[in-house]
């Protein structure tokens, strides 16, 4: 499937399917979005509402550019809170698109850590610095078989309009096997659908305010 880089409203890269007109990010800003869903109202909530855990571990689903992953880096750098990331990922990006994104730019950091991560090795853990390890694995998101491993799960996955099977029970009840008692899911969706299937699974689900220009957004904790 074509794949071309794009500029969303905040100055920052992404990457658009043309195919299926679906971005990798809010095509009204990624880094915004970024960090108002999966860094603040996901892993800061968590850490600080959590303060004995160490380390955090993270699964996100979607590894795609890498910029939640980039994130979460210099977060951990910047609240010395060691983090465990694994990055789930069917259809690694290029390298050339990989170095096409300005993320590095655009949050005045040296790109060598961004470009370490996309460097590593997939399947095996890395070092990236002192405080961050990545994983990443090429894997269906559907082939997921964790158990209680994670804090918090960043749910990036293609919206249901192209993927509606990425938001339905079944893949839900993956996610939820898969976090630890107490853990959260994020995610920049807030339809109805997708909240009564995290539900039935048995997470209590809050919609709370969305990144700039969408009102809601779905975070759902594992009791």
């Amino acid at each position: 499937m074509e794949r071309k880089i794009i500029t969303t409203g905040d100055g920052s890269s992404s990457i658009q399917l043309t195919e299926w007109d679906e971005q990798y990010h809010s095509k009204h800003g990624a880094i915004n979005e970024a960090v108002h869903v999966y860094i603040q109202t996901g892993l800061v909530h968590f850490i600080e509402t959590n303060t004995d855990v160490s380390p955090v571990s993270v699964l996100e689903i979607g590894f795609g550019t890498g910029l939640n992953a980039f994130l979460t880096l210099l977060e951990s750098n910047t609240r010395n809170v060691p983090i465990h990331y694994t990055g789930v990922e069917a259809y690694p990006l290029s390298n050339q698109e990989i170095k096409s994104v300005n993320y590095s730019e655009m949050l005045q950091e040296s790109p060598t850590a961004f470009l370490k991560m996309h460097e590593t090795p997939w399947e095996t853990a890395s070092e990236i610095s002192s405080t961050f390890q990545l994983e990443k694995r090429k894997q269906l998101f559907a082939d997921i078989t964790d158990q209680d491993a994670y804090n918090v799960i960043y749910y990036d996955a293609f919206g249901s309009r192209v993927q509606p099977e990425l938001w339905e029970e079944p893949i839900f009840k993956i996610m939820y096997a898969a976090l630890k008692k107490g853990g959260v899911l994020v995610t920049y969706a807030a339809k109805g659908s997708a909240r009564r299937a995290m539900e039935s699974c048995g997470f209590i689900v809050e919609r709370l305010p969305g990144p700039p220009v969408k009102r809601e957004m779905l975070r759902a904790t594992k009791a």
